[in-house]
């Protein structure tokens, strides 16, 4: 896609805060697009529950056709409780399993930076945290969320967590070549081998993978042991690889050491399609209330830049801009200290937008 001048976005909003921080990132593209000169062609959809309420359905067939149809995926966020007792299969959970297997999705890349304007908002202590910037490659299309057979009765649970070889050897090649950008980055690759079988597979590929990038450090590393490093010492991380289940799990606690969820962006890619979204939740109890913080998905947008549209310069406006209003002291209220003059949404936003 590099060189085109014409993007088109399919923009899905979705539940919760989903449409007020989706509106923010809109501002931030319509601008850039501007600054850069190239056009790009915006298309809404409707998924979650707010599908549901007009279709009775979290992913139409429509929804889907335009996500294969275009450059890149905005997604906000989807869900609440008003959706929740529904069955399993039609949850906005089932629908998000759905479109990732669908778009082919079978890598999500979650960075943990801490920015140094925020270090103060950290939970651990600022010495800690404070220059810590890594990268998780999640596997997102297999593993346990995907294995058959899967179900429960009323005496019984069952999943199955499974791996075939092509699964991890496209995310472990994706991660070593990624830290080969990165100025040959050290890459932790987490697992549970001394126990499963499947992650004992998942170690195996890895190192075969692994041969074709011998300058790159390769270290392993139990899950658990990794859940008590990201917070102990976060800054010996610079790329961590995982399976499914385990990088769900991890790149929430990355998530938290960076002072709020709602600081980070994601990227959910394939070979043909790619989907960017913040990794927070549709967040019902203020939505609609002009408090939420929308840093996460304006820099899922330069993620889109970054990964879908190979503009670097435009993404590193973005990053610039983000940095800038931070440092000029605009806080939402997640990431306020106590004391701290709390910015709305969209004041947050305007004030990224003055800095692009």
């Amino acid at each position: 896609m590099s060189g085109r001048k014409m993007y088109k976005i399919v923009s899905i909003p979705g539940d919760g805060i989903g449409p007020e921080v989706v509106a923010g990132a809109l501002e931030v593209l319509n601008a850039v697009s501007k600054k850069h000169g190239f056009e790009v062609a915006v298309e809404e959809h409707l998924f979650g529950g707010a599908s549901y309420d007009v279709h009775g359905s979290m992913l139409t067939d429509e929804t889907l056709e335009a996500c294969k149809n275009c450059d890149a995926v905005l997604l906000g966020a989807v869900g609440g409780p008003k959706w929740e007792n529904l069955p399993h299969a039609e949850k906005p959970e089932a629908a998000l399993l759905k479109i990732r297997k669908e778009l082919g999705l079978f890598a999500n890349l979650r960075p943990a930076k801490v920015y140094d304007a925020l270090v103060a908002s950290s939970s651990l202590r600022p010495e800690v945290v404070k220059g810590t910037d890594f990268m998780v490659f999640r596997e997102l299309t297999g593993g346990i969320y995907f294995g058959q057979p899967r179900g429960y009765d009323e005496n019984r649970g069952w999943n199955t967590m499974v791996y075939e070889r092509y699964e991890v050897e496209r995310i472990a090649r994706l991660a070593f070549e990624f830290a080969k950008k990165r100025g040959n980055a050290k890459v932790t690759s987490i697992d549970k081998a001394n126990v499963l079988e499947v992650s004992q597979f998942w170690r195996n590929i890895v190192h075969e993978v692994h041969q074709d990038f011998p300058e790159i450090e390769l270290v392993d590393m139990y899950v658990d042991n990794a859940a008590m490093q990201v917070v102990r010492n976060p800054k010996q991380f610079e790329v961590i690889v995982t399976s499914n289940l385990f990088g769900d799990i991890l790149s929430d606690i990355s998530g938290m050491i960076t002072g709020s969820l709602g600081m980070l962006p994601s990227a959910s890619i394939g070979s043909e399609h790619a989907l960017y979204e913040p990794i927070h939740g549709s967040a019902p109890d203020i939505a609609g209330q002009n408090k939420a913080n929308p840093i996460a998905t304006i820099a899922s947008l330069a993620m889109m830049f970054e990964n879908s549209f190979n503009m670097p310069e435009v993404a590193g406006d973005i990053y610039a801009a983000i940095e800038g209003a931070l440092a000029a002291g605009f806080r939402t209220g997640d990431i306020a200290a106590p004391g701290e003059a709390i910015s709305s949404t969209t004041e947050m936003t305007a004030a990224i937008l003055a800095r692009i």
